[in-house]
């Protein structure tokens, strides 16, 4: 049903004119929508004025601001414990079909979160499309950044065709995965056993005949393999300074580490890159983690 509401009729040759004037005044009824009538426009105003009349009018339903929140796949994940706004979120994004509230930081040896259910399925576990490759992502078993889209592009772009590539933090395979397009072979290596099991159903699903799962400690890795890479991967934000030496015994004479860091805004990056040989080094900013602290990326070419 319609509402009955004062307007004035405007030809629309001048109507624009008009209506930044009555919204100057402040007499634009914004809670109706402006109805056309053949070559002329009704606009509701907010009371019988010189010239108006009455005329039925559509309501203009106002949209709620959302909740922040972050995407991932079929999954909204709430910056605040926010009931309601997660079921606003479901109602406005029909592709979501779960809101979750993480409980804590990444925390443990397999840098997992801890994630409280606000609203729609009883599930942490979604499908997320990446250019055009997707992933089986669980929030709760294993570690995944939408976040860092952007970055895995950019290091495909900056790749050599046939590149050997050695991911030590895969998680569920999104570096890995993307990287196999321009690299000869990708070994994707994680501790967290349920990490590997997503990774090894992740290359199934996209298709990828060169990346190898590998379940061990990162630490180990030099041992394990006995040979360098091209390109090694560190996405292991909070600690991955710690494996820094076995990256350097990794990677190739004038290869290239991707080491990615939480980092105060002014803090000094000596004391963790000269645990390895350096020829040279670009740092680069990701995103905003906290008040005063960036999520970075250091792009090492190995001495």
């Amino acid at each position: 049903m319609g509402k009955q509401q004062w307007c004035l009729r405007v030809n629309r040759q001048g109507a624009e004119a008009v209506r930044r004037a009555l919204l100057d005044e402040g007499t634009l009824d914004k809670s109706l929508k402006i109805r056309p009538d053949g070559d002329e426009l009704l606009f509701p105003v907010i009371s019988e004025c010189e010239g108006s009349m009455l005329a039925e009018f559509e309501e203009l339903h106002q949209r709620v601001p959302l909740p922040r929140h972050e995407l991932v796949g079929g999954i909204a994940i709430l910056a605040e414990d926010d009931i309601i706004g997660a079921a606003a979120i479901l109602a406005d994004r029909p592709s979501v079909h779960t809101a979750l509230f993480a409980e804590s930081a990444v925390e443990g040896e397999f840098r997992t979160k801890r994630f409280r259910i606000l609203a729609g399925e009883e599930t942490t576990a979604t499908i997320h499309t990446e250019y055009g490759r997707t992933f089986r992502i669980d929030l709760e078993k294993a570690y995944f950044s939408a976040r860092l889209a952007s970055e895995r592009q950019r290091i495909a772009a900056m790749m050599n065709e046939g590149e050997e590539v050695l991911d030590m933090f895969a998680g569920v395979g999104p570096f890995a995965v993307i990287l196999a397009e321009k690299a000869s072979i990708v070994w994707a290596c994680d501790l967290n056993p349920e990490a590997v099991s997503l990774l090894i159903e992740n290359i199934a699903r996209n298709r990828v005949s060169n990346v190898i799962p590998v379940l061990a400690d990162a630490a180990s890795l030099p041992e394990v393999y006995g040979r360098r890479f091209d390109r090694v991967i560190m996405n292991l934000p909070l600690m991955a300074e710690t494996f820094l030496p076995a990256a350097s015994l990794l990677c190739k004479p004038g290869g290239m580490i991707h080491f990615y860091a939480l980092v105060a805004d002014e803090e000094d990056d000596t004391p963790i890159l000269s645990r390895i040989p350096i020829r040279a080094m670009e740092k680069r900013f990701v995103r905003s983690y906290a008040p005063g602290r960036s999520h970075v990326v250091y792009d090492i070419v190995v001495e």
